[in-house]
């Protein structure tokens, strides 16, 4: 028996409600990408909206930032993204190596300490990025150390370890501790049953916290804006550099890229976990 949330659910009124909700948020969630996807298709010199003539003009330019040297910038479009890509792929693999065994032994742990645990791993989520920036780079300037492109990479793990630890969790608490306890039953030492048995079952989980981990750190921008340097920078500050004095309609076509790229991982995720995809 469906229990009536509105008087008339099994009407039109209640479809007509939930049609016009998702729309608005539909609407709300997507129309920035939409401008921008439609705007990165004028044939303008000078970015506006709507674009009086459209033209595959700046997506030829990206191409050729990536394909020609650009000697109008300290760094090149090609060093960004290089950059950007390698701090992704090492905080994804920290981020990843620290909250496997962190999520284990939160879910086989006391659940006050649990509590606490998750609680401290979720300020970065609370705290301002702009507060995080600054308390990062106050860290840096007062240790005077030139430790080269962690600079970027010890803030971007702080940031992405409460969705990895999140997922790992979600992982974990779907693993019943029988499970270990027959595998070593049966002759496997503890550790032998968490590799063999606990992680590939957890294997959802950490790929959706890896792929959370490679977006956010690529395209995160308030922390990195307070700690990049001359000689370390990312694909979010070369793009801001491009479009401090004016909107340089190339970035759009490059944003629409990375949106392309970000929506087949999200979409990757939402299969990863639904159990629709298995990847090893």
């Amino acid at each position: 028996m469906r229990v009536g949330l509105l008087p008339t659910q099994g009407g039109g009124t209640y479809r007509i409600t939930v049609w016009v909700l998702a729309v608005i948020g539909i609407l709300i969630s997507s129309l920035p990408v939409i401008v921008v996807t439609i705007m990165s298709f004028s044939a303008s010199e000078h970015a506006g909206f709507p674009p009086t003539e459209l033209s595959f003009r700046w997506y030829g330019e990206v191409i050729a930032m990536f394909t020609q040297e650009d000697g109008s910038s300290a760094q090149s479009v090609v060093g960004a993204t290089i950059t950007s890509l390698v701090v992704a792929v090492i905080v994804m693999a920290i981020s990843t190596l620290v909250c496997i065994p962190l999520a284990y032994a939160l879910a086989r742990g006391d659940r006050r300490i649990r509590a606490g645990m998750e609680l401290l791993f979720t300020l970065p989520l609370v705290f301002p990025l702009v507060i995080l920036g600054i308390a990062f780079l106050l860290i840096a300037e007062s240790l005077r150390l030139d430790i080269g492109i962690w600079r970027i990479i010890i803030p971007h793990v702080a940031l992405v370890m409460p969705f990895v630890l999140r997922n790992c969790i979600g992982a974990m608490n779907g693993i019943s501790v029988e499970i270990e306890e027959a595998a070593v039953s049966l002759g496997a030492s503890p550790l032998r049953a968490i590799w063999d048995v606990v992680i590939p079952l957890m294997r959802a989980g950490i790929l959706a916290g890896l792929i959370f981990a490679l977006i956010i750190s690529f395209n995160e921008f308030t922390i990195t804006f307070f700690m990049y340097t001359i000689d370390v920078s990312t694909l979010p500050i070369w793009m801001y550099s491009r479009t401090v004095s004016s909107l340089d309609p190339s970035t759009l076509a490059l944003s629409v890229f990375i949106i392309a790229a970000d929506i087949v991982l999200i979409v990757l995720v939402d299969k990863l976990i639904a159990g629709r995809a298995n990847l090893f």
